[in-house]
C-alpha cells in the first residue's frame, strides 16, 4: 500500500509495469501530443480564411468555441475520472480531438467549422490534455516526487507547441493545410496506448487506510459537499479569478501573434518559430517553477508570472518591431507561458486533497478558459472592427495587473474540516 496526498491505492490498483518513470513519461507524452496541434491551429487562420474568403473573426469564433468548451467540459471530466478512473476518460478524449481535426479538414462553411476546431476539439482537450495528465500524477506519484512531475507534465505541453508550430508550418507550405490536418488527426490516436500507464482506480477501489484524519474526512466527501467547500473557500475563488487571466493572455497570444506579426511585416516562418519558442522557452520556465514552487510561496510565483507577462506585453507592442524583436518577445514570453498550472494545480491540493482533485481543478480550469474564449474572441472581433489589434493587447495588460494583486491574499493551507470523532 501507498499513501498517495491522503488516499491510499490498493497494491492491485498499480500494475508493476507501471512505475513512478513510466507514468511521468507516458504523461509527458501525451501533454505533449494534446497541446501540440492545439497550440499550432492559429497558423491555420491565414490559410483557409483565403481558401474560403472567411474574415478573422469567423475563425476567432471557433477557436474561441473551443476554448469555452474545454473549460465547461473540463469539470465534467474531471468528476467522471474522479468517480470512475482516467483512462476511459482519456480514450474518450482522443477519439473525439482526432475526429474534430478531421471534420476541420473538411469544413468547408463557418457552421462545420465551429464544430469541428470548436466543439469536438474542445470537448477531446477536456478529456485528454495536460490537466488530467497533471490529475493523475497528483493521484498516483508520492508527494515528494510530484512537485517536479507537474512541472514535467506542465513542459510537456511546451515541447508540443515548440514541435509542432514549425512542423505545422512546413507542412502548410509545402503540404497544404488539409494533410496537415489529416496528420495531427491521425497523431492523436496515439493517446489511446499510452493512456494505459495513467489508469487511476475508480472510487470504489481507493480505500483509505492509516491515513490523517483529514485526509479520512476529505475521501469520504460527496461530489456535491466537495464543491460547496470549495466554492465557499475564498483562497479557492481568489485562484479561480487569477487564472481567468492566464487563459485570455494563452488564447489571444497563441492564436492571433502569428497574425499580428504578418501585419506588421513579419514573414509567416519567423511566426512559427515565434510559437515554437513560447515553448520552448516554456519548457525552462515550467520546470523552474515545478522546482521553485518548493522553496517559496506559490501565491508569489503566481503574482511575479502576472506582472512579468504584463511587463513583456508592453514592451513588445510599444517598440519597433522585427524578426529578432519577435522571437526575444517569444522568449519572454514562453518563461511564464504555462508556468502558472504547477503551482495552481499545487494549490488546489494543498487545500482540498486530491479525492476531488480533477473535478477542482476543472473548475479552476473553466476560468482559465472562459478567459481563453474573450481572448480569442475579442481579438478577432476587435481586428475586424478597428484593423488593429492594440486593444486587446492593453487589456491583456491589465489583466496580468490585477491577477498579480488578486493572488497575493491566497492562503497556502488545508481547509479547515470537521473530522468525524469514535464514540
Amino acid at each position: 500500500m501507498s499513501a498517495i496526498a491522503g488516499e491510499v491505492l490498493p497494491a492491485s490498483g498499480r500494475s508493476s509495469w507501471r512505475t513512478p518513470l513510466m507514468i511521468i513519461a507516458c504523461g509527458c507524452a501525451i501533454g505533449m501530443l494534446s497541446f501540440g496541434p492545439r497550440a499550432s491551429l492559429g497558423f491555420f487562420i491565414q490559410p483557409m480564411s483565403r481558401e474560403f474568403a472567411w474574415g478573422r473573426d469567423v475563425f476567432g469564433l471557433a477557436l474561441a468555441v473551443q476554448n469555452l468548451l474545454w473549460g465547461l467540459g473540463q469539470p465534467l471530466a474531471g468528476a467522471i475520472a474522479d468517480r470512475f478512473g482516467i483512462l476511459r476518460v482519456m480514450c474518450v478524449g482522443a477519439l473525439l480531438y482526432a475526429g474534430g481535426l478531421l471534420l476541420m479538414r473538411y469544413a468547408t462553411s463557418p457552421l462545420s467549422l465551429d464544430l469541428g476546431a470548436g466543439v469536438l476539439v474542445g470537448f477531446g482537450l477536456a478529456g485528454c490534455s495536460f490537466n488530467l495528465v497533471l490529475s493523475a500524477f497528483s493521484k498516483l506519484l508520492p508527494p515528494e516526487r510530484r512537485g517536479l512531475a507537474l512541472g514535467f507534465g506542465t513542459a510537456a505541453g511546451s515541447f508540443g507547441q515548440f514541435l509542432f508550430a514549425p512542423i505545422g508550418v512546413a507542412m502548410i507550405d509545402n503540404l497544404g493545410w488539409q494533410t496537415a490536418l489529416m496528420a495531427f488527426a491521425a497523431l492523436m490516436l496515439l493517446i489511446v496506448p499510452l493512456s494505459l500507464a495513467l489508469a487511476t482506480p475508480s472510487a470504489a477501489d481507493q480505500v483509505p487506510d492509516h491515513v490523517s484524519a483529514h485526509a479520512a474526512a476529505a475521501h469520504q466527501q460527496s461530489f456535491r459537499t466537495a464543491l460547496a467547500e470549495a466554492f465557499g473557500h475564498r483562497s479557492y475563488m481568489l485562484l479561480v479569478l487569477g487564472f481567468f487571466t492566464c487563459g485570455f493572455q494563452l488564447a489571444f497570444i497563441s492564436v492571433h501573434l502569428p497574425a499580428y506579426l504578418v501585419d506588421r511585416g513579419i514573414p509567416a516562418h519567423v511566426g512559427g518559430w515565434v510559437v515554437a519558442t513560447i515553448g520552448l522557452f516554456n519548457i525552462i520556465g515550467s520546470l523552474g517553477v515545478g522546482w521553485l514552487q518548493s522553496r517559496m510561496p506559490k501565491r508569489y510565483i503566481l503574482s511575479v508570472i502576472y506582472v512579468l507577462r504584463a511587463v513583456t506585453i508592453a514592451l513588445f507592442i510599444s517598440l519597433p518591431i522585427s524578426p529578432f524583436a519577435a522571437v526575444l518577445f517569444g522568449a519572454a514570453t514562453g518563461l511564464t507561458w504555462l508556468s502558472t498550472i504547477p503551482p495552481t494545480s499545487a494549490l488546489v491540493a494543498i487545500m482540498f486533497g486530491t479525492r476531488w482533485f480533477a473535478t477542482l481543478y476543472g473548475f479552476a480550469f473553466v476560468s482559465h478558459q472562459i478567459g481563453g474564449f474573450l481572448g480569442v474572441w475579442l481579438g478577432g472581433v476587435v481586428f475586424e472592427k478597428f484593423g488593429s489589434y492594440t486593444p486587446v493587447w492593453w487589456l491583456s495588460i491589465l489583466f496580468g495587473v490585477l491577477s498579480a494583486l488578486i493572488n497575493l491574499p491566497i492562503v497556502e493551507q488545508p481547509v479547515p474540516r470537521a473530522v468525524a470523532q469514535p464514540a
